[in-house]
């Protein structure tokens, strides 16, 4: 890493691109190479703020910022993704902030499309949807999942969609004005997961808009076995349980619907009284399940829909008990990341 490019003189430009990496090597050239073919009528930086990596990552990266001068490296010795947003944030040069990840591909127009969006007015965080496009059999159906009803919840920016629409929580990664982000002191450091949504909460909570435009869809590759999915949404259930904690306006009503189904599960052995509606609410959710996989046989091969079952499973109960489990591991004095 070049100490003169790290420490350049600040010249200012129109889009400063936050992109923290850890461990990318496989999909970094082809993230930046998207990145670095946007189509955008002004000056834009790229920030990679690496946290470590051990993998290649950062010769790739370096080699990536000799041969384009718009590539600024930086380091992240705290390795969480905030911490590599807020030293980003606090580099960058730009009059408005994206934030893109290593792991998804964007289309060409997305920095000009949320910068136009922004410049219109009314709004504060400009996204798009999340579309998640598998290679593997086990991706593939994860990918199948999100793209259902019972995967994709309450979280309106995993659907394609055709219109602009308002979200009432975050979106994935976008563009905000960097006065906006600023005014809040960037993203919280407590969030290693979920920090978005605990943005979203603090933006909403202020009264600004968050809106979720179709032409900023960004693809990327979903969790390529089941463990590693079920790590995941383990994660992400305790940490959107600490963002519950923080800013109960947050919460949807989908989101009580894995823990209730965790609940349901553990009731279903217990005493008369409550194992009937237990397992009443168990066997409808099995139903559901077989209902959703049925239906997904005419868009995908046989194998991703027999597969589609426990896919979801596996994202709703796991979620579900990491959403408990952060409820008592947050709520307590001193609960930490």
């Amino acid at each position: 890493m070049d100490p003169k490019r790290i420490n350049s003189p600040p010249r200012p430009v129109d889009v400063s691109v936050l992109v923290p990496v850890l461990d990318e090597s496989r999909h970094l050239e082809e993230a930046m190479a998207a990145m670095c073919a946007q189509r955008f009528d002004g000056e834009i930086e790229f920030l990679l703020i690496d946290g470590g990596s051990t993998d290649g990552t950062p010769a790739i990266a370096a080699e990536l910022a000799g041969r384009d001068p718009r590539i600024r490296l930086l380091s992240n010795p705290d390795r969480y993704t905030p911490q590599a947003l807020n030293i980003g944030l606090r580099a960058a040069r730009g009059a408005y902030i994206a934030r893109m990840d290593a792991h998804a591909v964007y289309p060409p127009n997305y920095l000009q499309a949320g910068v136009d969006r922004l410049r219109r007015g009314h709004v504060d965080w400009v996204s798009g949807p999340q579309v998640a496009v598998g290679t593997g059999r086990w991706s593939r159906t994860v990918a199948l999942a999100l793209s259902t009803p019972l995967g994709v919840g309450s979280a309106r920016f995993r659907s394609p969609g055709t219109a602009e629409i308002e979200l009432d929580s975050n979106g994935f990664c976008g563009v905000w004005r960097r006065s906006t982000l600023e005014a809040h002191d960037g993203w919280a450091e407590g969030w290693p997961i979920n920090q978005d949504a605990e943005l979203a909460a603090r933006m909403r909570e202020a009264g600004e808009l968050i809106v979720c435009l179709p032409e900023m869809a960004a693809t990327y590759l979903p969790r390529e076995s089941a463990r590693s999915l079920a790590r995941q949404y383990w994660r992400y259930g305790q940490y959107r349980a600490k963002t519950s904690l923080r800013h109960p306006r947050s919460l949807r009503r989908s989101h009580l619907i894995p823990p209730s189904l965790v609940l349901a599960l553990l009731a279903a052995g217990g005493s008369s009284r409550v194992r009937r509606p237990a397992r009443g609410a168990l066997v409808a959710y099995g139903a559901a399940l077989a209902v959703t996989g049925s239906r997904s046989r005419r868009r995908s091969g046989p194998g991703e829909a027999r597969l589609l079952p426990a896919a979801l499973a596996t994202m709703h109960l796991t979620w579900g008990l990491g959403f408990l489990v952060g409820l008592v591991r947050f709520a307590r004095p001193g609960g930490g990341a």
